[in-house]
């Protein structure tokens, strides 16, 4: 690897917001104890925030973007790793707070990093990165209804804003599990390409997309929520007694006005998936089931693959809603 490398660098002055390629060395890395040669990053809508204009969570310039990655260990202070290691990062603030995955070589904290497992890519895990990662834990939280909280078989499960990159890999995974999907999106294009991920039913989200009645009927055993407001409140006093509402997203506002009714009559939970934070132990284990429930054959159609130069001129469309499925970083493009 040369002492010389890549990487995208935000920088801010005064008024002027900066994004560039530039070369740098590894002196430039001033976080962390693993030093990561990087071999795919990712584009969430996070990162199109952060790349925007920092999102008001970047404090400190310059500074290297990139939520996600996948490598393996050049060096490392750290003795849960050694040279060579393939590890997966995800969340910890890194990106925003620390120095991210947008750079051919990272450094960061070992803590942060989980050991790839065997069955799984490079690649495939930043197919996945934070959104499916979020994606997973949120299939887990609808599972727990009849594992952990010993409730009747999930068999009905509603996953709105369906066709994003949270959404989609929602779809396939709940499908695998034997679960009956029900796929709700704005975008009647990409009705055929969610049947072909397992979605048993789409709905217009018109349909969901108007003022909630005090309770309704209901339809739904678990809930995969991306989008908020008026849709997660219909989906809401939609849910069955002892349903899972697992939110995730907020693609569509962060505001939701519901009432305490659906909660006090029928028991449903409702679960706040923060893949950030989550501990290294439940992060093993679900990129450990990873492959098991994710056919990456499925998602071959929706993964557009960019360099850190064509990123420049990708990321504005995911904050514009113009991306449906996942963007991949190759550093090595």
């Amino acid at each position: 690897m040369s002492d010389h490398f890549k990487a995208l660098i935000l920088d801010q002055k005064g008024e002027e917001f900066t994004r560039e390629i530039k070369t740098i060395d590894k002196s430039f890395l001033k976080h962390g104890d693993v030093t990561i040669k990087v071999d795919y990053s990712d584009l969430n809508f996070k990162d199109g925030m952060i790349l925007k204009n920092g999102g008001r969570l970047v404090k400190e310039f310059p500074h290297i973007p990139g939520i996600d990655f996948s490598g393996n260990v050049l060096e490392s202070e750290n003795p849960k790793f050694k040279q060579g290691d393939e590890v997966i990062l995800t969340g910890f603030r890194v990106g925003e707070v620390f120095y991210g995955g947008y750079s051919q070589v990272a450094k960061v904290n070992g803590e942060f990093l989980v050991k790839k497992p065997k069955n799984l890519t490079s690649k495939q895990a930043m197919i996945l990165g934070t959104a499916g990662f979020t994606s997973l834990m949120s299939v887990f939280a609808i599972k727990a209804r009849e594992e952990i909280l010993l409730g009747e078989k999930v068999n009905n499960v509603l996953v709105t804003g369906a066709s994003g990159g949270v959404g989609s890999i929602a779809v396939i995974a709940l499908s695998k599990m034997g679960y009956n999907v029900t796929a709700v999106t704005g975008k009647d294009s990409k009705a055929e390409y969610l049947k072909s991920l397992g979605a048993k039913t789409i709905v217009n989200r018109s349909e969901f997309d108007k003022d909630p009645r005090l309770i309704d009927k209901g339809l739904w055993d678990g809930v995969v929520d991306t989008v908020g407001g008026k849709i997660l409140a219909n989906a809401i006093v939609q849910t069955n007694s002892n349903g899972v509402i697992a939110v995730c997203g907020n693609a569509s506002t962060n505001e939701l006005n519901t009432n305490v009714i659906p909660f006090m009559l029928r028991g449903i939970k409702m679960w706040g998936m923060d893949s950030a934070n989550c501990s290294i132990k439940r992060r093993e284990f679900i990129w450990g089931e990873a492959a098991n429930l994710i056919d990456f054959n499925l998602l071959k159609k929706s993964i557009q693959t960019v360099s850190l130069e064509e990123l420049i001129d990708t990321y504005p469309k995911i904050l514009k809603g113009e991306i449906s499925g996942r963007v991949l970083v190759d550093l090595n493009k």
